[in-house]
């Protein structure tokens, strides 16, 4: 019991590796969210880039290659939390602007295609931006041999 109890005082008197379970989790959550999508832009580059011209979606060829190279980039960025901050930029603006231009005609319920999903991934995207990948990622390691240093 006292093991317990010396454990469990550890890890409440570490709150960095407690906000790193979250932070992991939301990495890992939007890394499997982005997947599918960046999955099926790249099989057909050609008919996502036409849609996007259907909605009228300027330049919709290099929209359609940054908006699936987006997605595929924040699969890899976020899975390994290198570069956290960096990619959850594009992809908030990936994320609002299929919002503006697909969910939101639908309302805000993620049955009627509409917001609601989108939404979520913002606020995460958000979260990873200011708090950063936290402890378990590579932007961690990298900055703590980079601190150490000077």
């Amino acid at each position: 019991m006292k093991k317990i109890t010396a454990a469990c005082r550890r890890l409440l008197n570490n709150p960095g590796f407690l906000k790193s379970i979250p932070l992991l989790l939301m990495r890992l959550v939007l890394a499997f969210g982005f997947f599918t999508p960046a999955k099926m832009k790249w099989s057909d580059i050609g008919s996502i880039a036409e849609w996007f011209g259907s909605m009228g979606i300027p330049a919709p060829t290099l929209s359609a290659y940054l908006a699936a190279g987006t997605e595929a980039a924040g699969v890899i960025m976020l899975a390994l939390g290198l570069g956290t901050r960096i990619i959850s930029i594009p992809l908030i603006i990936t994320m609002g602007v299929a919002i503006k231009t697909v969910h939101w005609a639908n309302g805000f319920e993620a049955g009627e295609n509409g917001f609601e999903i989108p939404l979520y991934y913002i606020i995460m995207l958000l979260t990873l931006l200011v708090f950063g990948a936290g402890q378990w990622s590579l932007d961690h390691i990298i900055g703590k041999k980079y601190r150490n240093r000077l």
